[in-house]
């Protein structure tokens, strides 16, 4: 078995999730006044850990072009006074951590320290971390979209559109 490829498979996955939330989301629910955390910003934060935690260290981070610091923290006051990110705008942004998980994946040390002195783990398990931390804000999305637009949202176990990159 090929630990890489399931991890890339399974972040995928979790991103294609996390797409199909930010696809199907009306206009009204993006940018809810009475959502403390705004259904753009859970999807925000998602990416941007996700983005962060597929580099090799935090030195090696360099933020989306779009990144407006405040934003990636949950509760952050910086919502307040910033522009709401656009769904094309977050989508171009999932695209980036799509590439991101196909180019970083490969090339992991699974038995490396995490990188980030805060996740005081293995390579490995921070990748485990990472692909649920996505699926649980994509979780926290499809509820949103359920129980106040009853929209449904897609289970994906496997992401069809990189099956053959892997």
């Amino acid at each position: 078995m090929d630990t890489k490829k399931v991890i890339r498979s399974q972040y995928l996955a979790a991103l294609e999730m996390l797409k199909q939330a930010v696809e199907k989301c009306p206009d009204t629910l993006w940018n809810a006044p009475k959502d403390k955390n705004k259904f753009w910003q859970v999807a925000y934060h998602a990416l941007f850990y996700a983005h962060l935690y597929l580099q090799k260290s935090v030195t090696d981070f360099v933020p989306w072009i779009k990144h407006q610091e405040g934003l990636q923290q949950p509760g952050s006051t910086a919502v307040e006074t910033a522009a709401a990110y656009g769904r094309e705008e977050i989508l171009a942004y999932l695209a980036i951590c799509q590439e991101e998980v196909t180019d970083k994946t490969r090339t992991l040390e699974l038995e490396a320290p995490s990188g980030f002195e805060w996740q005081p783990f293995s390579k490995l398990e921070l990748q485990i971390y990472n692909i649920r931390h996505i699926q649980q804000h994509a979780g926290e999305l499809y509820e949103r979209l359920g129980a106040r637009e009853s929209i449904d949202v897609n289970w994906v176990n496997r992401c069809p559109v990189y099956l053959a990159e892997l």
